[in-house]
């Protein structure tokens, strides 16, 4: 399922993706909890980011082992070393990734004010739903989780180009 697209190896045309929707999501989710006054308008951004990026890392990965698999199988010596190399941020990332996604839809949940009613053109709440403290702890999670998501999304891009151009 992995393995090609249009006849080409999948793994270098989809990891693109992850390389760009990671750091996305790191930069835009520091941002939202950062800068309370831009969550209005860095919510959605925030929330189909941390949707679609451990997604594409997921298959990224899946794509990954399939290339190896059917084309690098039998290799040895420094490029196996620089193959096991990039292969040991996948899962790194996508825990890192899954975990910022989290964090991050639990902070735009937080500051997203609730609607007094269901009736249309109900006056929203305001407030955070989990306290000032819940969205500062969120907030640092958040950062914390960006910070390791941008690391390893670097290594695994580093090191694969390496494995590649090297």
């Amino acid at each position: 399922m992995f393995d090609q697209v249009f006849g080409l190896p999948a793994h270098p045309l989809i990891v693109h993706f992850a390389v760009v929707l990671t750091p996305l999501l790191a930069l835009l989710a520091v941002a939202y909890a950062a800068l309370p006054r831009l969550r209005s308008r860095l919510g959605w951004a925030v929330v189909l980011l941390s949707l679609g990026s451990p997604v594409a890392i997921f298959v990224a990965k899946e794509s990954g082992e399939s290339l190896k698999e059917a084309r690098f199988a039998t290799t040895e010596g420094e490029l196996a070393t620089m193959i096991a190399t990039h292969q040991s941020f996948a899962n790194p990332l996508l825990l890192s990734a899954l975990g910022l996604g989290v964090s991050a839809l639990l902070l735009v949940f937080a500051t997203t004010p609730a609607r007094a009613g269901k009736e249309e053109g109900a006056a929203a709440t305001g407030g955070d739903r989990f306290g000032r403290a819940g969205t500062v702890a969120l907030s640092v999670l958040t950062v914390v989780l960006a910070l390791a998501a941008a690391y390893y999304v670097f290594q695994a891009g580093d090191s694969g180009a390496r494995a590649v151009w090297e």
